[in-house]
């Protein structure tokens, strides 16, 4: 079976010139959105659309940009109906995965993104080793000086504060004051955390 799937952003915009494609397309049942692509989550009659596909059902958008607003979000589809025996097609670009030569074309943008990936994540430890090389420490800057943190720690260790009693003399959250103390009596833990 054909299963249509139309969305626009919008509530002033209109799904008429993909609902037509789809009518023509010979689509017998179609899910009709409007709402942003930005999350999934906010995609309610995506999520019943392809909850209803079934094995030998194609899925048919008038654009790919309809149901995915990245590679990995379209990935992340393509597994969905993959599971279910479901292919989808696309009625103005060339993604067909009914054929061979769309299946290879998947395969080729599920290769891109696991580059893209890892030259992400390679980017950004480089980034980060440089940083720390210069000096910088990556992540938020500190809400006390050091000399601040210092005595917010010697008050600690009098015993005549609670960490809530310490947020509010310092005019910090409790978790910065956790974080300062923590710094201090529990350092090993807190470097194997990744919170120096």
């Amino acid at each position: 079976m054909l299963v249509g799937y139309a969305r626009v952003s919008t509530q002033d915009q209109d799904t008429a010139l993909q609902l037509d494609a789809l009518n023509r397309a010979g689509c017998g049942v179609i899910f009709e959105e409007k709402a942003s692509g930005a999350s999934r989550r906010g995609r309610r009659e995506l999520a019943r659309c392809l909850e209803s596909l079934k094995k030998g059902d194609t899925l048919v958008v008038y654009k790919i940009d309809r149901i995915a607003r990245s590679l990995f979000d379209l990935l992340d589809v393509l597994r969905q109906l993959e599971r279910v025996g479901a292919t989808i097609k696309s009625i103005t670009e060339p993604l067909d995965t009914t054929n061979a030569m769309g299946v290879f074309m998947i395969q080729v943008l599920g290769a891109v993104a696991q580059l893209e990936r890892s030259m992400i994540r390679e980017r950004s430890i480089a980034g980060q080793l440089a940083a720390r090389e210069r000096g910088n420490m990556p992540g938020r800057i500190r809400a006390l000086s050091p000399e601040i943190e210092a005595q917010l720690v010697s008050d600690y260790k009098s015993g005549l504060h609670t960490y809530r009693g310490l947020s509010l003399k310092y005019d910090v959250s409790i978790s910065v004051a956790k974080r300062a103390v923590y710094r201090v009596t529990k350092p090993a833990d807190y470097r194997k955390k990744g919170k120096v």
